[in-house]
């Protein structure tokens, strides 16, 4: 292996370490639980893939969280994983929000992974008043836009649910890519429609209970990151790092 690659994948593979310690806790819960809804359930492909999406998902979040550059490749297969699932439970904006990822967070961390880490936690920004309206304006378009289109042109049969989740979480990652820390306050609401729209997917028959399993991780990984994480100005003063400024 060429000495170049052989040290990339080592430097990637140290953005699994310094994380703050709740971050561990939270994955090695998450890989538990997740490991007994796999053993006790139906076993077969759909139930296996979702499997290694969520354990890889909320380390790629938890990554995000501690300002991690390996957070592109996890997200990305992450999603890969994320798209099959969503596909066969017929959650069709899920996907296109997977790839609303992939073009927002995943390919812009891996294009520029060596530079990722110090560029996003030292160049942090807080939303004005002109962001939130914005933001608030864009989510609700988009989620009208969305569900009207969804329910008319396929045969999802939570076209409502499903965009809503999307639109915030669409929302949520072009605030990560443009670096407004206010993107938490969109993840959070965007964890809970997760929740809400995988755990009425799994008590209809169409997911396994491991989406809606992984959604409330994805909101406790969201209420982490407001006390321990980069993103705010009490987990930067714990890191030394400088606060956020308006």
């Amino acid at each position: 292996m060429d000495s170049r690659n052989e040290n990339y994948f080592v430097w990637l593979f140290n953005q699994l370490k310094g994380w703050p310690i709740q971050n561990y806790m939270l994955w090695f819960f998450a890989f538990g639980f997740q490991l007994a809804l796999l053993i006790q359930g139906k076993f077969d492909m759909v139930t296996l893939v979702t499997f290694i999406g969520t354990l890889l998902g909320t380390l790629c979040v938890l990554a995000i969280n501690a300002t991690k550059a390996i957070n592109g490749w996890l997200g990305l297969i992450s999603a890969a994983c994320f798209i099959y699932a969503g596909l066969e439970a017929k959650n069709y904006l899920s996907i296109f929000e997977q790839i609303a990822y992939i073009a927002t967070l995943d390919l812009p961390v891996i294009l520029s992974v060596n530079s990722w880490n110090d560029d996003t936690k030292n160049h942090l920004r807080k939303f004005g008043a002109k962001e939130w309206i914005i933001a608030i304006v864009g989510t609700l378009v988009v989620y009208a836009v969305s569900g009207f289109l969804i329910g008319k042109f396929t045969n999802d049969p939570r076209p409502w649910i499903d965009a809503i989740s999307f639109a915030i979480s669409l929302t949520a990652g072009i605030m990560c890519f443009m670096r407004y820390n206010n993107q938490y306050f969109w993840w959070t609401a965007s964890g809970i429609f997760q929740l809400i729209l995988w755990g009425i997917t799994y008590a209809q028959g169409d997911a396994s209970l491991a989406m809606a399993v992984n959604s409330l991780i994805y909101v406790v990984n969201d209420v982490l990151a407001f006390t321990v994480s980069p993103w705010f100005n009490h987990g930067r003063k714990k890191a030394g790092l400088a606060e956020i400024r308006d």
